[in-house]
């Protein structure tokens, strides 16, 4: 037993020690990504920069993965990557519908991308479930019958996960630009004979992308990108993150200390939790470089190896990683008291999804009612702002007892049927008017 804990203390500090005084590789990634990390992000929002032809299982289908250009909440341009499947054969009058997938927790670093799986163009694969087969969650929701249907799919890696840069997590603003700017290049592409009406879908972390784009109006209608007139009809969101819930009722130094403290001591019950609330913080610092530290929330050593850890590996190695250096002991990376509050506090409620926008088309919740990743408060907390002024919002509980796992999948058979009545152009009923458990 003292020999395991001189183990695990030498372990640790050569862990520290590694952090403060090495250079870390970035992690490998295939050929198509390591180019295009080395390219500039220029050009129009949605336009295509790379591409190569890939094969898939999906019968009656082609694809593509693809690299183009989108941007950040501050309009600060960067490359994001990505997955496109559409039909073979000829396309019907208006072209095809587009839909726009927005994946849930990979990880930090630039080999986290869905997209980087091998064969990752078939139908969602998730890690936790049995028949996950893969490091990660990686392919598109019920995309065999999207295909069927006649549907363009596309699923956004996000910025930062294989297109260079630092990503920025959990920033629903900035996932969401990526997720309409993956719509864009989809819809650019010959080869997908695509239309103009699109609807977004999306999953935790996607949850949160999905809700942000609908309400960013201005940014869907603007003129001069690569493929202009998107008209959204309908946002699908399973297990939605709503981080504003936490804003305080005066965000001045109190209040906004509060708000950091609850956020930290709702996301810290366990080393899983912990680490997507830490990867939410790094996140958020890379949307605001200038403006925040990582050093504000963990102490001096911490900041420099949590940096190191999201820099080189995805979710669940993460996750491995702070459990074997730490034990139960991780949230001695916090600093006893946190800094510069006021300024995460605000980063956090502008990068969240926006309740005081009205979404520009019918958004449909759907939850597990034992989910306790994204507890489903969240997503009431949502509907009722938005309905409160004027959005049509529908939050539907999923039958049986469902986790935040079971979620994407238990929620087929009730995501189907509308996204098929929004895209034949059918009004959804008022959302607002009832709490929908099925």
């Amino acid at each position: 037993m003292i020999k395991n804990l001189k183990l695990k203390t030498l372990g640790l500090t050569v862990l520290a020690s590694l952090a403060t005084s090495l250079a870390i590789a970035d992690p490998a990634l295939p050929p198509f990504y390591q180019s295009v990390t080395h390219m500039k992000p220029e050009g129009k929002l949605g336009q295509i920069i790379k591409k190569e032809k890939i094969a898939t299982p999906v019968a009656g289908a082609q694809a593509w993965r693809i690299a183009y250009i989108s941007s950040d909440l501050t309009g600060k341009k960067t490359i994001s990557t990505g997955l496109v499947v559409a039909p073979i054969g000829a396309a019907p009058a208006g072209g095809r519908p587009i839909i726009s997938w927005s994946h849930g927790t990979t990880g930090n670093a630039q080999n986290c991308g869905p997209s980087q799986v091998e064969n990752p163009a078939q139908n969602l694969n998730q890690y936790f479930l049995v028949n996950g087969n893969s490091w990660t969650d990686y392919g598109l929701p019920s995309l065999e019958q999207f295909i069927k249907d006649g549907y363009v799919v596309v699923g956004t890696d996000y910025q930062g996960l294989g297109g260079g840069g630092r990503h920025q997590y959990a920033v629903a603003q900035t996932n969401g630009r990526d997720a309409i700017n993956a719509a864009r290049a989809a819809g650019s592409m010959k080869e997908t004979s695509a239309g103009k009406k699109t609807l977004l879908i999306g999953w935790s972390q996607g949850a949160g992308s999905t809700v942000g784009a609908s309400s960013q109006a201005e940014y869907i209608a603007q003129k001069g990108t690569a493929y202009d007139g998107l008209d959204m009809v309908g946002f699908v969101a399973m297990a939605i993150p709503d981080l504003a819930m936490y804003r305080p009722k005066n965000l001045d130094e109190a209040g906004s200390k509060q708000m950091i403290t609850d956020f930290t001591t709702a996301f810290s019950d366990t080393s899983f939790d912990f680490a997507h609330f830490s990867m939410n913080m790094w996140g958020t610092q890379a949307a605001y470089p200038d403006k925040l530290k990582l050093s504000d929330i963990f102490t001096d050593d911490a900041a420099k190896v949590l940096d190191e850890v999201y820099q080189n590996k995805c979710i669940h190695v993460a996750t491995d990683t702070i459990t074997f250096n730490y034990g139960t002991s991780y949230k001695k990376l916090l600093r006893p008291e946190p800094k510069n509050t006021m300024a995460w506090s605000q980063a956090i409620i502008d990068g969240s999804v926006d309740n005081n926008a009205k979404p520009i088309a019918p958004v449909l919740i759907l939850y597990g009612n034992k989910d306790t990743t994204l507890p489903p408060v969240m997503g009431e907390y949502y509907r009722n702002q938005v309905c409160a002024i004027g959005g049509n919002v529908a939050r539907v509980q999923l039958p049986g007892d469902q986790n935040h796992f079971t979620t994407p999948t238990i929620s087929i058979p009730l995501y189907m049927p509308w996204i098929k009545d929004r895209l034949a152009g059918k009004p959804a009923a008022n959302g607002c008017s009832a709490e929908n458990v099925m």
